[in-house]
């Protein structure tokens, strides 16, 4: 039987329970979370290194992350779920393009003219969107340049704790 340790709260754990109930998989749920001070463990570190719900064991098999766990319950019980073919899977990505390229335009329009989304100055929301919309641009789909989006991206990418935290050079303060 599936075992699906983490909390009846979590919406993470809630996806996966919503698809075990729709395609009737019998499964044992455990309290797992950090109320239960049982995911920093070394036992549960073990099952799952980021230490967080949920997390799946199918006999010796162990899946952690969500949409991990989901891709692999669809496949093995319902592929159709998740398209039966690679081309239904694929068949959105027109779709999903687009839309990418709107939302890149309402930030486009946003950063007009400013150095900063906000306060006039580097603030969370800025950090925030810095590597999401680093990934962004560089997705090969067709767009427009947004050249004022490129601009401040390129002040963003200049900043050496960007530079740490994208892994383009090592942190002088993480002491692992």
């Amino acid at each position: 039987m599936i075992r699906v340790l983490g909390r009846q709260t979590s919406g993470n754990v809630q996806k996966v329970l919503f698809l075990l109930e729709e395609i009737g998989v019998k499964y044992a749920r455990e309290d797992y979370g950090r109320q239960f001070i049982n995911t920093n463990t070394d036992a549960y570190r073990k099952l799952n290194p980021n230490m967080k719900v949920p997390t799946v064991v199918d006999g010796d098999l162990v899946i952690w992350e969500s949409h991990t766990i989901l891709r692999y319950l669809a496949a093995l019980h319902q592929p159709a779920l998740a398209g039966a073919t690679p081309a239904e899977r694929g068949a959105d990505f027109g779709a999903q393009s687009a839309d990418l390229v709107a939302q890149l335009k309402i930030l486009d329009g946003h950063i007009g003219g400013k150095s900063w989304f906000a306060l006039d100055r580097l603030t969370l929301a800025d950090i925030a969107l810095g590597p999401i919309v680093a990934r962004c641009l560089d997705f090969p789909i067709e767009r427009p340049p947004f050249a004022d989006l490129t601009r401040w991206m390129t002040g963003i990418q200049s900043r050496p704790a960007f530079a740490v935290a994208t892994g383009a050079k090592p942190s002088a303060l993480n002491a692992a």
